[in-house]
């Protein structure tokens, strides 16, 4: 059982915590001394899912652009050397790399330092096997192992060598680019293209200068493409209003075919068309969703939980597929999909709003350059036809308004408290006239309203790590989430344990 000063580590599937100096309150955790019991507990437990001794294991470790990034990988190095395994120094990558020297490199697992779009102070550590990245249990797994003070033994043979995979990484998407486009020009097919790309100053600059520029693409007009640890200009983070303001206004002053955005470590991506308007969140759905479905007609859409009617009717309507509505947490949408597909139902893209996006021909990897790869291709192929990717989604129907409402839950047995009031939320829906409540809702309560009661629909959840109740509402009426969450409202005021 984790005690209160691991426990704070754990955030879903990620260790996290904080690992430098610089905000107001908040000291480091992230110490020498947890790193190293962390990476301890991290070979105890490869060894024990790989079935192979510390000797035989070969790992790799990499890290985005964090102040303290290199000081935390250099102790992992130096344990997992301790510990006698070979390891690979990849220095500055991004996550789904990593991930993919399981593939291309045989490494038995992967680490990467990051705390994805948290800020400069934050830090962590992210692990992988060819299988995917380790789920909750075995990040508890490994905690456990740190607090216990349980550590393998110090063995001979161990090495830490320095390799440029990135250089594989980004030659491998160039070659997707390539085969996808098939222009005239193999080589060339971006040329006369101009994408403009914001990495907010994370890891993602190598995907205008290593990915685009070679294959002929007019790059001018990016931003923020040199690491900089401390996210000097904004956060690198698709989902966050000033970042898009900020691909959207480079799109538009470089009068640019597209522009594409990435978080920190580039697990996440965002885009932005010629107009200057957002492919992000339900945009960025559908049109990956056009993407997954193209060679998999009747296929499954995993999404999370907060996707919009509009995007649903796209999804089953429009582009024929199937549209599986399941919990918010990226890996609870891909381990779905991998559910699914084991069962023999066709499940080619797992992806949430946030912007995670995991397809199936890429091995279920949440990875924000390769979904910008796809984007790209598809851009090209139209624009080659004298198209646009506007044109995809012209029969996605939006909401005329949205709001999310961040509810805090006041008890400290928070999932206790907020179970119940879900719960007694859905007997009372029940009650009420004109209260429609989703019937394939896998999270939370989800309902809907005709139009003259708000034209929408609300879903109250339990946030995955957080004491907060949020509530989404959209309306395809101006007013209409006024009225929705005046209904909501009335409810929630009757429940004890929440600060209103």
């Amino acid at each position: 059982m984790l005690n209160d000063t691991y426990k704070i580590f754990k955030s879903g599937t990620d260790i996290r915590g904080i690992a430098s100096e610089g905000v107001e309150g908040e000291h480091i955790n992230l110490t020498d001394e947890i790193v190293a019991a962390m990476a301890d507990g991290f070979i105890l437990h490869a060894v024990k899912i790989t079935g192979k001794p510390a000797s035989e294991l070969t790992v790799s470790v990499g890290r985005d652009c964090r102040i303290s990034g290199e000081r935390i990988a250099g102790i992992v190095l130096g344990r997992l050397v301790r510990a006698g395994v070979r390891a690979y120094d990849c220095s500055l990558s991004s996550t789904p790399a990593m991930f993919m020297t399981t593939v291309d490199l045989g490494c038995d697992a992967a680490v990467q330092i990051t705390a994805s779009h948290h800020p400069f102070n934050r830090n962590g550590l992210k692990f992988f096997t060819r299988e995917g990245g380790f789920d909750a249990p075995d990040i508890e797994a490994i905690l456990q192992h740190a607090q216990d003070g349980d550590a393998p033994d110090a063995a001979d043979g161990g090495s830490a060598e320095k390799i440029d995979y990135m250089s594989r990484y980004c030659a491998h998407l160039r070659d997707v680019i390539k085969s996808g486009v098939n222009a005239q020009d193999y080589d060339k097919p971006l040329d006369g293209f101009h994408i403009v790309v914001d990495a907010g100053n994370g890891a993602g600059g190598f995907y205008a200068s290593q990915v685009l520029e070679p294959l002929g693409a007019d790059t001018s007009g990016s931003r923020y493409l040199d690491p900089d640890g401390m996210f000097p200009n904004h956060v690198p983070n698709p989902e966050n209003a000033e970042a898009m303001e900020s691909i959207c206004e480079a799109v538009l002053e470089s009068k640019a075919d597209l522009g594409v955005i990435f978080d920190t470590d580039v697990d996440r991506g965002g885009a932005v068309d010629k107009t200057g308007k957002e492919i992000n969140r339900n945009r960025l759905v559908a049109l990956a969703s056009c993407l997954a479905l193209e060679n998999n007609p009747g296929g499954t859409i995993v999404t999370d939980s907060i996707t919009s009617t509009g995007l649903n009717e796209f999804i089953e309507k429009h582009l024929g597929g199937r549209h599986y509505r399941y919990r918010r947490g990226y890996k609870n949408v891909i381990n779905k999909a991998v559910e699914l597909k084991a069962q023999g139902i066709s499940a080619p893209l797992a992806i949430e709003t946030s912007g995670h996006a995991a397809m199936e021909e890429n091995y279920y990897l949440d990875d924000g350059a390769y979904l910008c790869t796809k984007i790209i291709i598809k851009a090209a192929q139209l624009r080659n036809r004298g198209e646009s990717l506007e044109s995809l989604l012209a029969d996605l129907k939006e909401p005329v308004e949205a709001r999310e409402i961040r509810i805090r839950i006041a008890d400290k047995d928070f999932k206790t408290t907020g179970q119940r009031v879900i719960d007694e939320l859905e007997a009372y829906a029940k009650t009420q006239p004109g209260w429609h409540i989703a019937p394939d809702n896998r999270e939370g309560i989800r309902v809907s309203f005709d139009k003259d009661g708000g034209d929408g629909w609300f879903l109250l959840r339990l946030s995955v790590h957080d004491p907060i109740l949020p509530l989404n509402i959209e309306s395809d009426t101006e007013g209409g989430v006024d009225i929705i969450t005046d209904k909501v409202m009335s409810f929630l005021r009757t429940q004890s344990g929440l600060e209103l």
